[in-house]
């Protein structure tokens, strides 16, 4: 064993909870790699090694940790699944299987790139364990770009900026999110790391050295309090969600208070809500700056305080305080639950945790089964343009009036809150209210808006809502709810659609008055010869986009396609309006 390879075992190895399995599972991969060299000139076994040192450091359990040494092992050796299964199980056979899967994400070709990322999803939602294992994966190649074509690491910096580090934060593990960014970055925009790197080094140092002379004080008043921090230390903002910053404030550094933030950890919650306090005591606050996510974390399960707050030489800063779980959860995501769950000697924490993780972390995931469900006949590029607005989109968190978090995609609106609650709350939304005042249907939601929607049984969905709902599942429940009369339609033979509208007596001079009264003959359907009138509101002419509204006993009248008028009918007979069109 070479040395590097000796050195990176030892540091798996090293105080594991099996280290029986793990190393059985490195002697066999590194039997299978044998001979095999990365882009890099490195034993490909250093790969393997690496990922599973990342899950080792994510707390991550043995099982886990066995299966990112042998991901590799079925799609770049001779050995198959079966023979993986046969020597460590079903459960890390299964494991290997969903990062394998994994793997062939590309971006090639939308059909393929469709179904994969629904094998993705799938995988995600049968064991979350595979998306830690292809994200460490993911990680560690990322070191390796420089090796590949440009236009070959340009492509993987992308998806990893686009599909991996979303889902790194939707499972809350902002390190590797990070992480994953900052490697990816110069890669997917080399332009804009270029610019942005010279910028942001010397900051960074002057706001790190700043920070250091605040943290004597800070001990010193928290002494005073009888309050011990376990840990005083800084975070710099990673460059490429600064660089993503940036574009909202129009390159201004001076507006960027958490360039490097001071992070504050003590020993429970009482004692980060007194630290709060002291430090608002010494330096003044930011109104409207203070974030309390312990109350009301973020819904990737994100717990702190965050405060921005005016020190020394009127200099602004921005100061994190948790106590050491939020923080092992701001790192790690729900794999700190399941490390928590084991270090209290929980006999559930494999069987149950492992493939069951916390419901308050992974609502979103119950959310993503359904909306898989609900788009299984999707075209690809239908899905994947759905995929993007609905789950990798940016975001606005919203509160209902319980303070629960609703999470949505930007620029969505009360209709789609309403719809995200529950079915039956968007079926009969009759009005909003946001942030306590009467808001319209398809008003924009902000991030902390607190929506309320009334309901009312008789209200029901309007075709209209389609042209401003932004979220897949409450355009799929208000086209379901029209369903039954769309079926109707199509199933019913055209006469019969028609039957209802009655057909003029051809009497010569009555033909004439209606030629006269028309300006133009109309089609309904396709079928000529039946009885319209032109809508007094709105008086189409000849040349304007029209449809029909039929009437019980006076054939259909006629309407401009954007009358007011017929809006109001189409939301109270949706059923009666007919495709028309000028001969």
């Amino acid at each position: 064993m070479s040395n590097k390879k000796q050195r990176l075992f030892q540091e798996l190895i090293k105080d594991s909870k099996d280290p029986k399995l793990i190393k059985k599972a490195y002697q066999f991969a590194e039997k299978a790699h044998r001979n095999q060299k990365r882009a890099s000139g490195d034993d490909f076994i250093i790969h393997p090694l690496r990922t599973a040192i990342c899950l080792k450091k994510a707390k991550l359990c043995p099982t886990t940790i066995a299966a990112g040494l042998l991901h590799d092992v079925p799609d770049d050796t001779a050995v198959t699944d079966e023979e993986i299964k046969k020597e460590f199980g079903k459960e890390i056979a299964l494991l290997v299987e969903g990062v394998s899967k994994l793997g062939k994400i590309k971006y090639h070709g939308v059909e393929r790139q469709a179904e994969n990322f629904r094998k993705l999803f799938l995988a995600m939602a049968e064991d979350v364990r595979v998306i830690f294992i292809k994200l460490c994966d993911r990680l560690h190649n990322l070191k390796s770009l420089n090796y590949l074509r440009p236009d070959k690491a340009k492509r993987i910096a992308l998806e990893t900026i686009e599909i991996y580090a979303p889902l790194a934060y939707r499972l809350g593990i902002g390190e590797i999110k990070g992480r994953l960014e900052d490697f990816a970055f110069p890669y997917a925009f080399p332009d804009e790391y270029k610019k942005l790197l010279p910028k942001v080094k010397d900051k960074y140092k002057k706001r790190e050295n700043y920070l250091k002379k605040l943290v004597p004080i800070i001990k010193q008043e928290l002494k005073k309090e009888e309050i011990k921090p376990i840990q005083i230390d800084s975070r710099a903002k990673h460059y490429y969600s600064l660089y993503q910053k940036l574009k909202r404030y129009n390159d201004d550094l001076d507006k960027i208070y958490d360039l490097v933030a001071l992070r504050i950890i003590v020993k429970n919650v009482e004692d980060c809500y007194k630290t709060l306090g002291i430090i608002h005591k010494i330096w003044k606050p930011l109104p409207g700056r203070t974030k309390d996510y312990i109350a009301r974390p973020k819904p990737n399960g994100y717990r702190s305080l965050h405060t921005s707050i005016s020190c020394m030489d009127n200099k602004i800063i921005e100061i994190q305080i948790r106590t050491p779980q939020m923080h092992k959860e701001a790192e790690f995501g729900i794999a700190a639950h399941w490390y928590y769950s084991e270090q209290k000697g929980l006999k559930t924490y494999i069987k149950r945790l492992v493939s069951k993780p916390p419901e308050r972390n992974l609502y979103w995931l119950k959310q993503l089964r359904e909306w898989q469900e609900e788009t299984k006949k999707f075209s690809p590029d239908r899905y994947l343009e759905s995929l993007k607005i609905d789950f990798f989109g940016q975001r606005v968190f919203v509160f209902t009036p319980k303070g629960d978090i609703i999470d949505l995609p930007k620029n969505a609106c009360p209709v789609d809150f309403a719809y995200a609650i529950h079915t039956e709350v968007g079926n009969h939304c009759q009005e909003a209210k946001v942030n306590g005042k009467i808001a319209r249907l398809n008003q924009e939601l902000n991030s902390g808006d607190l929506v309320e929607i009334i309901t009312n049984k008789k209200r029901t969905p309007s075709r209209d809502w389609l042209d401003f709902v932004k979220t897949s599942l409450a355009k799929i429940r208000i086209k379901k709810w029209f369903s039954p009369t769309e079926q109707t339609e199509k199933k019913v033979s055209l006469p019969k659609i028609l039957s209802f509208i009655p057909i003029p007596v051809k009497k010569e001079k009555k033909l004439k008055e209606e030629k006269a009264l028309k300006k133009g003959s109309v089609s309904l359907a396709g079928e000529k010869g039946m009885l319209t009138n032109i809508a007094k509101c709105c008086l189409p002419q000849p040349g304007d986009k029209i449809i029909g509204y039929v009437t019980k006993s006076k054939g259909a009248t006629i309407h401009k396609i954007d009358c007011s008028n017929l809006k109001r009918l189409k939301e109270k007979w949706p059923q009666k309006i007919i495709k028309a069109t000028w001969d």
